[in-house]
């Protein structure tokens, strides 16, 4: 009977900021997170797996007004972005939570409210230095040379009304709490920086909401207030499993909370180990068991940013080498501690020495040395010689190592223990030499005895590489046509059924690149993305059509949803607050509609005065730049972003259906 069996186990990602397209960093994190959740179903665990993404804040708002779209809409597109890149890399998320739920934004100003009656949240006014992408506050002290501290870019003065949390309240309970339990923090290292730099020298009162822009969940007493992204974010954790509350607690909440694992960037550690554990205390919930601050991925020297032009993204990679590789090097290539390093170059040389030389050619090579000798057959007949000792310790001793080490979050140093099974495996080939022994009718029976440890010792390895790598594990499975074990049957060798057949034609799982070829695509793909934004002035003269990407059908009853009607520009003035967006006061019948739109940068507020354009009017109202907009009106674009107003081509009234 399994030890672990019904025992639940919460593992959770921090959720994806949804401002752009996440990085094969970003993706690190989820990647990361998948194979220990799959480790420990394998263990027996009934495991809960959450990850999502974080969707309001300053830094959306000001995104969405510049693509000339509301939040939402813009959030959507990043949302589905993200998940689709968690689905590309083939993880095993039980929840993929949103803060634009309803029901989350529900609790979050249940919460806010609790706190607010508890006496923990108080009014306040804010004086400080802001930095808009991390969404952060600083005192002068704090910040670098005028920059931000995390992230090193400009930080700009910031004074408004605001609640705070009074975070010194139960600074000591949580520092007693770290003391007590030493795996709280993990490593120790992101441990000694929470307590020698943050709680040690005294906790300041936490902002927790702000008026200076909207898309944020409004706090349910104060409306002109919307909930800071921490108090929010953080929540979802709980938010997630249905948390209530009034106390009316989901199935899930009861079953598992507290979290047993927190996984996150080493650059959030202190949200989640001083903010998020005092947030707890305050709601009188139980403590995760466990936050993990893993370190980054860099490429090259530094952090990846799209401005100093070093992102990689995980599509592009999966394209280049498949999912199972790219999921491979994330884990591999990443210390426990120390920031890790990804290159065009080092994916090549790993997809050749690990994947297609050290594993694939093992498998087959095994497979093809079946058919050849045997007819595919794979039989134990038992006679064994000293070599084959130390194969069997050494896939047995990687058998417990790898669950020691996964208990210690030490994932990269499993993946290098089960490769020590298949470095084994190919020692063994040349040790026993099975072309040899094909050789000498007396030997046939030791040649099958070894062809049977190595389909064994495969087996034992490719179950063990499910978790990190399931696509190949399953593939290799498929190929000697066994079943993945579990972890109480790796701990036997010589499970394998004697007499089954292996496969006829091996499939090739990983097939070896030439780094100049690859460095050549990737120059090529760089090549035209840079044509693609800038292309040169004789080609864009000669452009006189443009291909978009079709949309799905509609049907007539779709179309018809829609209105369109002509609309007279009686005035019309910029907005303050945006680069992008005029005001228009459009007359549409008897009735006038203030439409905003983003055709600054085409049109003065003169020259829109007295137009009749064509307006979608049953478009439902959307606040931009904080000022409500109750319509649209349609333009064409061209490759260069230019927008030109959609005019009906005879004077028509205003009002007129357009159909």
């Amino acid at each position: 009977m399994c030890q672990n069996c019904k025992k639940p186990y919460y593992i959770t990602t921090a959720i994806a900021y949804t401002s752009g397209k996440p990085h094969i960093g970003n993706t690190y994190e989820i990647v990361l997170a998948d194979s220990i959740a799959r480790y420990k179903r394998e263990q027996g665990f009934d495991v809960r797996f959450q990850t999502g993404t974080d969707e309001h804040g300053q830094k959306i708002e000001l995104k969405a007004e510049e693509a000339g779209v509301t939040p939402q809409e813009f959030v959507d597109g990043v949302a589905g972005q993200i998940k689709s890149i968690w689905d590309l890399m083939n993880t095993s998320y039980d929840k993929f939570i949103r803060t634009t739920d309803k029901d989350h934004e529900e609790q979050v100003q249940k919460i806010f409210k609790k706190l607010y009656d508890k006496g923990d949240i108080y009014k306040g006014h804010y004086e400080g230095l802001y930095c808009t992408p991390c969404e952060s506050f600083w005192t002068a002290s704090q910040v670098v040379d005028g920059k931000c501290p995390d992230c090193g870019r400009p930080v700009i003065p910031a004074k408004e009304e605001a609640y705070f949390f009074k975070m010194s309240k139960y600074a000591q309970r949580l520092i007693d709490h770290i003391n007590e339990h030493p795996e709280f923090i993990q490593p120790v290292s992101r441990k000694n920086e929470m307590m020698n730099n943050f709680l040690l020298p005294g906790l300041q009162d936490l902002c927790v909401s702000r008026t200076s822009f909207k898309w944020g969940i409004p706090v349910s007493f104060d409306p002109k207030h919307v909930t800071y992204v921490w108090l929010d974010a953080l929540t979802n954790y709980i938010t997630g499993l249905g948390y209530d509350c009034d106390g009316n607690h989901g199935e899930l909440f009861e079953k598992f909370w507290p979290a047993d694992l927190h996984l996150i960037g080493k650059d959030i550690i202190r949200f989640h180990t001083i903010y998020w554990p005092i947030f707890l205390m305050a709601l009188d919930l139980p403590l995760p068991k466990q936050v993990f601050g893993h370190p980054w991925l860099l490429q090259g020297d530094g952090k990846m940013s799209k401005s100093k032009g070093n992102v990689l993204y995980a599509d592009t990679l999966v394209d280049f080498f498949g999912v199972d590789a790219v999921r491979y090097f994330v884990l591999h290539e990443m210390p426990f501690e120390n920031d890790g390093v990804i290159s065009w170059d080092l994916m090549v040389e790993r997809m050749n020495s690990d994947l297609a030389n050290i594993l694939g050619n093992l498998v087959n090579r095994t497979i093809s040395m079946s058919n050849k000798y045997f007819g595919g057959v794979v039989t134990d007949t038992s006679v064994s010689e000293e070599v084959d000792a130390d194969l069997k310790a050494t896939v047995l001793d990687a058998v417990k190592k790898v669950d020691e080490k996964m208990d210690k979050l030490r994932v990269a140093d499993a993946i290098t223990d089960i490769f020590g099974i298949f470095r084994r495996s190919n020692k063994y080939i040349d040790e026993t030499t099975p072309w040899t022994l094909a050789k000498d009718e007396e030997k046939k029976d030791r040649l099958s005895t070894v062809l049977y440890n190595l389909t064994e010792a495969i087996t034992i390895g490719a179950s063990l590489l499910y978790s990190f790598m399931p696509e190949t594990a399953e593939k290799i499975l498929a190929q000697i046509n066994t079943q993945k074990r579990t972890l109480e049957e790796m701990g036997t060798f010589g499970l394998y059924p004697s007499g089954g057949k292996v496969t006829e034609k091996p499939e090739i799982l990983f097939a070896r690149m030439d780094v100049k070829e690859v460095m050549e695509k990737v120059e090529a793909m760089r090549a035209a993305e840079a044509a693609a934004s800038e292309q040169p002035e004789e080609e864009k003269e000669d452009e006189n059509v443009i291909d978009l990407e079709a949309k799905p059908e509609i049907t007539y009853d779709d179309f018809a949803k829609l209105q369109f009607q002509v609309g007279e520009i009686i005035a019309c003035e910029a907005v303050p607050k945006s680069k992008k967006l005029l005001c228009s006061q459009v007359k549409v019948g008897t009735k006038v509609r203030q439409i905003l739109s983003g055709i600054k940068a085409n049109y003065t507020p003169e020259e829109m005065v007295g137009k009749k354009v064509m307006v979608v009017t049953n478009l439902k109202p959307a606040k931009l730049a904080g000022m409500l907009s109750e319509g649209m009106l349609l333009c064409a674009g061209d490759s260069e972003g230019n927008l030109a107003l959609m005019k009906p081509e005879k004077d028509m009234p205003a009002g007129a259906e357009i159909c």
